[in-house]
């Protein structure tokens, strides 16, 4: 629901490792609030969301947001701290060592000591997809990934995206653009 409005009701839907779901819609229909209550950031409104894994399953939000990976619109950077030392917090925030290899893989390496204030929308969204890797979650949420990349940004997140679901990960992304993976749509 967004205030009186019902954006969706009956769905009901699968992905399985190595898979890829497109979310398709226009403005406005719902595809950022599906993502956000698949992360657990908005409860629905009725039914429920279940992630299971090796681990065994889980409806709770807080358990969910565990497995997930989110690239959405606002990208969360401090405008002073380096673009290393943005992705080092991040790292650590996931418990995880920094991986100097994700600033090359996105093609940030020799900004490695800018500050975020002086990066480009399209580096802004590198940044963030090299969050992404350094999270090592199994489930990714993209809202947009494409946005503001320009071609050769938009080939390596279809080579993030092929790669992450080649090593048995979940991608579900709200979209305009053609994922370019062999996905299954689900259109709102």
């Amino acid at each position: 629901m967004r205030g009186d409005r019902k954006l969706f009701d009956g769905l009901s839907f699968r992905v399985t490792a190595g898979q890829a779901l497109a979310v398709e819609g226009a403005n406005g229909a719902g595809k950022t609030s599906l993502l956000r209550m698949i992360a657990g950031f908005l409860a629905p409104a009725a039914g429920r969301i279940v992630l299971k894994s090796a681990e065994g399953e889980s409806a709770e939000a807080e358990e969910r947001g565990k497995s997930i990976g989110w690239l959405g619109h606002q990208d969360g950077l401090k405008p002073q701290l380096t673009v290393r030392e943005q992705l080092d917090f991040f790292a650590h925030l996931h418990g995880r060592k920094a991986d100097a290899n994700a600033l090359e893989r996105v093609g940030l390496a020799r900004q490695a000591e800018l500050p975020c204030r002086y990066l480009s929308a399209g580096q802004r969204r590198r940044l963030a997809l090299a969050r992404l890797l350094v999270s090592e979650r199994p489930v990714w949420l993209l809202d947009e990934p494409f946005a503001a990349l320009d071609t050769a940004g938009q080939g390596l997140i279809a080579q993030l995206m092929a790669r992450h679901c080649g090593h048995g990960g979940i991608i579900i992304a709200a979209t305009h653009d053609p994922l370019g993976l062999g996905n299954e749509s689900l259109k709102l």
